[in-house]
């Protein structure tokens, strides 16, 4: 049987934490459960998922539909898009049965490229291997979720670059849907005209277009994430904010606004984050929201300690610092602010 191979290669960094990721994890949910009731898609599509943040890992090998179960999506630190691209193209090597005087090879690999950012790696040498020996074999349609992604990066690996500017539930769900037909209408050209080249329904009332590599942003500072530790739990956290749209200058001037708090798991984190540390801060005055700790329920989940680490605290008088071990009671710090580390995003 010729297999209609479907990778899904996934930004998992921690700029992606909250909304994207969990819409992107329900997404994937619903293109399992569509594609199942289709006929085509069932005789021919294999899907397989590869996440990708400052390191690379396999969610899910390629499996045939009826056999596979989305998987839950960790989180990272850094975007290392050379990293991810060069781990989908050992995958293919592995994976994807060539044609052979014996018998017919699978056809065209389908990858879906989901990014919201800037790599943080080198990933020109990447690019070229894609492009000398992979590109002409291939349809990858890149997706740029939001409007952080410099989309001249993008297509320098295909002309099919789209961006979901809206990043609502609605907006999602309309996308996945577009996502479900392009598999489905590519299934059915395989099995009934025996071509492989992508198909493309129309994308007439999404909030998907193609993208402009004029309009792209050369830098991304969308979004600033900070970790913080349970003093309780003793386990990681993201503490998430988001630049401060237009529409609320007004309010908060040049800064970020609270989108929330989410706790990770810290050997899956630690396994897709390249470990580097850039030594970028950002100034407290500049984040706005007082975040909760999302593992115990502390009322304050930003306490900077001595060491310059983050913490929870709110129950007890005398607390201790998860990352050193300092004990000591809360004050409050007037002034300039503090700065604090970022990761990568």
């Amino acid at each position: 049987m010729r297999r209609l191979p479907v990778y899904f290669l996934i930004d998992v960094s921690e700029s992606m934490v909250g909304q994207p990721i969990e819409e992107v994890q329900n997404g994937m949910r619903t293109i399992i459960q569509e594609l199942r009731v289709d006929p085509y898609a069932l005789e021919t599509v294999f899907v397989s998922i590869l996440a990708f943040a400052g390191k690379a890992k396999t969610l899910s090998e390629l499996t045939e539909l009826y056999k596979f179960y989305p998987p839950i999506f960790p989180v990272g630190s850094g975007t290392s898009l050379g990293v991810g691209m060069n781990y989908l193209m050992d995958c293919m090597e592995r994976d994807i049965q060539k044609t052979t005087m014996e018998v017919k090879g699978d056809w065209k690999p389908i990858i879906f490229l989901f990014t919201d950012g800037t790599p943080t790696d080198d990933y020109l040498a990447s690019f070229q291997r894609w492009n000398d020996k992979y590109r002409l074999f291939c349809n990858l349609v890149a997706i740029s979720i939001g409007d952080n992604v410099n989309t001249s990066i993008l297509e320098q690996l295909t002309e099919n670059v789209l961006l979901l500017r809206k990043t609502d539930k609605e907006s999602f769900r309309q996308f996945f849907k577009w996502i479900t037909a392009s598999i489905k209408a590519t299934s059915m050209s395989v099995s009934e005209q025996h071509s492989d080249e992508m198909q493309f329904p129309e994308t007439t009332g999404i909030s998907l277009e193609k993208a402009n590599s004029s309009e792209s942003k050369r830098i991304d500072e969308n979004f600033a994430v900070v970790m913080g530790k349970c003093q309780t739990t003793n386990k990681p956290y993201l503490i998430k904010y988001a630049r401060n749209s237009k529409d609320m200058e007004n309010l908060f001037m040049d800064g970020f606004r609270l989108v929330g708090t989410y706790p990770i798991d810290e050997k899956q984190y630690q396994e897709l984050s390249d470990g580097r540390n850039l030594g970028k801060n950002i100034n407290t005055n500049q984040l706005y929201g007082r975040p909760t700790c999302p593992c115990c329920g502390n009322q304050f989940g930003f306490v900077i300690c001595e060491c310059g680490n983050i913490f929870c605290a709110g129950k007890n008088a005398n607390d201790h610092c998860p990352w050193c071990g300092l004990h000591g009671e809360l004050s409050s710090v007037s002034g300039g602010g503090i700065d604090v580390s970022r990761t990568q995003g």
